[in-house]
C-alpha cells in the first residue's frame, strides 16, 4: 500500500504541467483556493502576528501562481476555438492597429470567435465582433471594418 503511494507521488510529480491543468474545472478550484488564501490572508493581518502575515502573503504568491499556470495550461490545450480549425487565413499576417481599416475578407464569419466568454474576452457590443488573425485577436466593427481593440499573441 505505501509503495503504491510513493510510485502515484512520483507519477504526479513526472506529469507535464501542460497535461495537468486541461479542464475548466482545474482553473475554477484554482480560483477557489485562491480567494481561501486571501481570505486566509485578511485574518491573519486581523488577528495574527507578522509571521502569520508573511507566511500567508507566501501561501496567497503560490496561490496566483498557480493559477496563471493552469489558465496558461488550460489556453495551451484549447488553443483552436474548433477542434482541427484552420486560422490559418489565405492572406498573409498583418500587425494590424486600433484604428486600422480592414477589407471584409479579413474578418468574415469563418473567422469569428463566438465562444468569447471561454477565452475571457469582453462581450462585444452591436456591431462588433471578435475575429481571430492568426494568433492575435481583433475586435472589429463589422459594419465599417475597423479594429477597435487588438490582442497580440493571444493564443500563444
Amino acid at each position: 500500500m505505501r509503495k503504491m503511494i510513493i510510485l502515484g507521488l512520483m507519477a504526479a510529480a513526472v506529469m507535464p504541467s501542460a497535461v495537468m491543468a486541461q479542464s475548466r474545472g482545474e482553473v475554477r478550484d484554482s480560483a477557489r483556493d485562491l480567494r481561501q488564501e486571501q481570505r486566509e490572508l485578511r485574518d491573519a493581518q486581523r488577528y495574527g502576528d507578522r509571521r502569520d502575515v508573511r507566511e500567508q502573503r507566501r501561501d496567497v504568491r503560490d496561490a496566483r501562481q498557480e493559477l496563471r499556470e493552469d489558465w496558461r495550461d488550460y489556453r495551451r490545450s484549447h488553443r483552436d476555438v474548433y477542434r482541427g480549425g484552420n486560422w490559418r487565413a489565405p492572406f498573409r499576417y498583418n500587425r494590424w492597429e486600433a484604428g486600422s481599416q480592414l477589407r471584409p475578407s479579413y474578418y468574415n464569419s469563418r473567422y469569428y470567435i463566438t465562444d468569447y466568454d471561454r477565452y475571457r474576452l469582453q462581450r462585444p457590443g452591436r456591431n462588433l465582433q471578435w475575429v481571430r488573425h492568426y494568433n492575435d485577436v481583433l475586435l472589429v466593427n463589422v459594419r465599417t471594418g475597423r479594429v477597435v481593440e487588438v490582442h497580440r499573441g493571444f493564443f500563444w
